[in-house]
C-alpha cells in the first residue's frame, strides 16, 4: 500500500514511516514546508503525483497556549486545512484517516469519553480541531482521536520533563488533570490497521491504556530516566491547575473510551513500554535535551 502522511515530519509521521516500512508499505511523509494543507491546489498536486491508496492527516497546529493569540492560524491549519485534505481525498476516492485530540472535550465527565460524546472544547486549539473533525466527516473521512502523544525525538511532555530533570532538583507538575499517554509507535500501528480495513466508522478513539495524571506521568519519566543516566531531579512535587495558570484551559479529565477499537480486536498497551523505549533511544542516540519547539501540553511551572 502507498500511504501519504501530511505533517509527516512530526512524531506520528515518523512512526508511521517506521512501522509502515516494517509492514511492507511505501510511506511518503512530506513535512509542513513541503505540503501546506492550507493550499487546496498544493494538496491536489501531491495527491495526483503520489497516487496514494491511503492518506493519514497528521498535519496540525499544536501550540495550545499560543493558539489563544493566533486563532486564525490555528483554524487555518486545524480546521480549513483538514477540510481541504478531506475534500481532495473525497474527489479522488482515497480513504482518509485524520488525527484529532482529546482537547475537543471539556473534561467535566467522570467516565471515559465515547466517540459520540458531545464536544465542548475549552480553548482555541480544541475548537479548531473540533471544526476540523466536522469537515473531515462531512467529506467521508475518518477521525482518530488520541491524547498525550509522545515519541522518539519529541517534542513532547516526555522530552520537556527529561530536559528539566537533567538540570532542576525539584519539578512541580500538575496532578489534577487526567488522561492517557500514547506512544506514537502504538498509534501508528492503529492507523495502519484501520487503513487496511474495507470499511470504517466515522470516529475512533485510540490512546494508551492506563490513565494517569501529568504528575504521575512525570514521576514515571524521572524514575525510568534515572535508570539510564544521572539526573539533577530529587523529587517531583504535585501542584494544582490553579497553581499553574496557562493562557488556554485544559480538560480536567480527558480519558478516552477505546472500546470501539477493542471490538475490532485492536488494543493499545500501556504507555510504560513505549516510555522505556523512547528514553532508551534518547540515551543511545545521544540527543540533546535543549529543544526549542513549543510542546503541546505544559505540565508544570516551567
Amino acid at each position: 500500500m502507498r500511504i501519504l502522511v501530511t505533517g509527516g515530519r512530526g512524531q506520528l509521521g515518523r512512526s508511521v514511516v517506521r512501522r509502515g516500512a516494517a509492514r511492507g508499505h511505501e510511506v511518503i511523509a512530506p513535512g509542513r514546508d513541503e505540503l501546506d494543507v492550507r493550499d487546496p491546489d498544493h494538496i491536489a498536486r501531491w495527491l495526483d503525483e503520489v497516487g496514494p491508496s491511503l492518506v493519514i492527516g497528521a498535519a496540525a497546529y499544536t501550540a495550545v497556549d499560543r493558539a489563544e493569540a493566533e486563532p486564525a492560524l490555528a483554524f487555518a491549519i486545524n480546521a480549513e486545512g483538514a477540510g481541504n485534505v478531506a475534500r481532495a481525498c473525497l474527489a479522488r476516492d482515497i480513504p482518509l484517516l485524520h488525527l484529532s485530540t482529546d482537547y475537543v472535550f471539556d473534561g467535566t465527565q467522570a467516565e471515559p469519553y465515547r466517540e459520540d460524546a458531545p464536544v465542548r472544547p475549552l480553548g482555541v486549539y480544541g475548537a479548531s480541531k473540533a471544526r476540523g473533525e466536522e469537515l473531515v466527516r462531512a467529506a467521508g473521512g475518518t477521525v482518530v482521536r488520541t491524547s498525550w502523544l509522545f515519541g522518539a525525538g519529541g517534542p513532547s511532555f516526555v522530552h520537556a520533563i527529561l530536559r528539566r530533570a537533567t538540570h532542576e532538583p525539584v519539578l512541580r507538575v500538575v496532578s489534577d488533570q487526567r488522561g492517557c499517554p500514547t506512544w506514537a509507535d502504538d498509534l501508528a500501528e492503529v492507523v495502519l490497521r484501520l487503513g487496511a480495513l474495507p470499511t470504517r466508522e466515522a470516529t475512533y478513539h485510540a490512546c494508551g491504556a492506563e490513565p494517569t495524571t501529568w504528575h504521575a506521568f512525570a514521576q514515571a519519566i524521572v524514575d525510568e530516566a534515572r535508570r539510564l543516566r544521572p539526573l539533577a531531579c530529587e523529587r517531583v512535587e504535585p501542584i494544582t491547575t490553579a497553581d499553574y495558570p496557562t493562557a488556554a484551559r485544559r480538560p480536567a479529565s480527558s480519558v478516552l473510551d477505546t472500546s470501539r477499537l477493542g471490538a475490532l480486536g485492536i488494543h493499545l498497551p500501556s504507555w510504560r513500554d513505549g516510555l522505556a523505549r523512547v528514553l532508551a533511544e534518547e540515551r543511545t542516540e545521544g540527543r540533546t535535551e535543549e529543544r526549542t519547539e513549543e510542546r503541546t501540553e505544559e505540565p508544570g511551572d516551567g
